[in-house]
């Protein structure tokens, strides 16, 4: 280690976010020409071009991005290393975290944090990763700080809480023919034209599941990627959409939907957090934690009931 320059992880964990010179020595406040002789010198370090032209972008190796998680886990834990000390007061904390939080609650939950945060810390900024991270190790490899949402098994190492039990429920647009129906049986929510929200774009579900049991099967006209498109359809078409009941109340409120009942036995939804076990003692992430923990709190105690139909 005596040949090597430490500060090469820094660069080298900016040059593998960025995939840009321009956009690492930005990040860094540095010149893109001391950027790419940075660049120069890890490529001789590590034998390999790690990043290479592909027309007028740059893309990463095969090393760099078997490389790219455990660099910025070293970066993050180095810089950690020799910031300020954990208990600094939550004013003054200056820090961002990646956030990966379901869709469901993207529209919901985050505005009310940012709000929150805005009070309790103000310096500490959010940054919400993509859904496609779930697939990844994402809260080991250090890319992801906290995950929120419906967490599935996974690392043993990984630490969980539980902090809200949704439920489902259906949204209409109050000139929906369900809307002048005073009792939703499973025949007449069957009828129904419906979308169904899949980041992998699958239509067929638990309530399709619950719906065949009975002999009864839905007509799917859309599969969208994400909770908000799937609203804003329900708020634009005569469909019905699946929605939870507490944490989506706000924008079900504000897109003057109506809901009702799903006349299924579907099972609760558990949302949890999760997080590796290098950030269990952190304080600033710990504030964070129990930030979270007192909006889920929060929004389950002032929803989870569904809106008669009629007015």
């Amino acid at each position: 280690m005596d040949h090597v320059d430490l500060n090469l992880i820094d660069a080298l964990d900016a040059l593998l976010a960025e995939n840009s010179v321009t956009k690492a020595a930005a990040r860094l406040h540095t010149s893109a020409p001391a950027m790419s002789r940075a660049l120069g010198r890890l490529r001789r370090a590590f034998d390999d071009p790690l990043l290479v032209r592909a027309g007028r972008d740059l893309v990463p190796t095969p090393r760099a991005l078997e490389l790219r998680g455990e660099v910025h886990a070293v970066a993050t834990r180095a810089r950690a290393l020799f910031a300020p000390s954990n208990s600094a007061d939550p004013q003054t904390i200056v820090r961002t975290f990646d956030l990966q939080v379901t869709d469901m609650l993207s529209t919901t939950f985050i505005p009310t944090l940012i709000d929150d945060l805005r009070v309790q810390a103000p310096g500490i900024s959010l940054r919400l990763r993509p859904e496609n991270l779930e697939d990844t190790p994402a809260l080991r490899e250090g890319l992801v700080d906290l995950e929120i949402g419906i967490i599935r098994p996974g690392d043993p190492e990984i630490h969980s809480d539980a902090l809200a039990t949704e439920t489902l429920i259906a949204a209409v647009r109050p000139d929906h023919p369900l809307a002048r129906t005073n009792t939703v049986t499973p025949e007449l929510f069957a009828a129904a034209d419906h979308v169904v929200v899949s980041r992998r774009g699958r239509a067929h579900g638990p309530i399709d599941e619950q719906l065949a049991d009975r002999g009864l099967r839905r007509r799917v006209i859309a599969v969208v990627p994400s909770f908000a498109t799937a609203l804003f359809l329900a708020r634009e078409t005569d469909v019905v959409c699946v929605a939870p009941a507490a944490l989506g109340r706000s924008m079900l409120d504000t897109l003057g939907l109506r809901t009702f009942p799903i006349p299924l036995e579907l099972p609760p939804l558990t949302v949890s957090m999760a997080w590796h076990p290098r950030n269990h003692h952190d304080r600033t992430h710990q504030l964070l934690r129990e930030r979270t923990r007192h909006i889920m709190a929060a929004a389950a105690d002032g929803g989870g009931q569904s809106v008669p139909l009629h007015e």
